[in-house]
């Protein structure tokens, strides 16, 4: 008998719930205020046009997809540790996501810092979940 991993819903319920938090942290308290000025937003703009629906139905897909891919990928590569798993995390963010967002950033001629703000969260994310996915595996039993 062997066991193989399984994706664990739970473990990636809780990352959903750590990373609204670690954004409202980001985007809040630490990060919030040169985020802003850097995308040209203010509060008195964000009072008058409060995000609808949408913007936070896309913030979910876009939190639990990913998610689920990166639990996926950690079944195929037999992720079984929290520290291999947040090693992953921070690679996939830092070459996928960061350096392009980077790049489009560099191109479209928003502050250098942006990139450091934007794709700084993506990594730290990135990291935390893929620590809670490879610590809290879920294993099958396979004949």
């Amino acid at each position: 008998m062997s066991t193989s991993l399984k994706i664990n819903h739970l473990a990636i319920l809780v990352c959903v719930v750590v990373l609204f938090g670690l954004g409202f942290l980001w985007y809040g308290p630490l990060f919030g205020e040169p985020w802003m000025e850097m995308v040209g937003l203010d509060m008195a703009t964000i009072e008058a046009n409060p995000p609808g629906a949408g913007i936070w139905i896309t913030n979910v897909v876009s939190t639990v997809i990913p998610l689920y891919v990166l639990a996926w990928l950690f079944t195929q590569l037999n992720v079984r540790s929290g520290i291999r798993g947040a090693g992953i995390g921070l690679l996939i963010a830092f070459a996928f996501v960061f350096l392009s967002k980077m790049t489009g950033d560099m191109f479209a001629q928003m502050p250098y810092a942006l990139s450091w703000i934007t794709g700084g969260y993506d990594m730290v994310a990135l990291a935390i979940s893929g620590f809670i996915l490879g610590a809290w595996t879920k294993e099958t039993i396979e004949e």
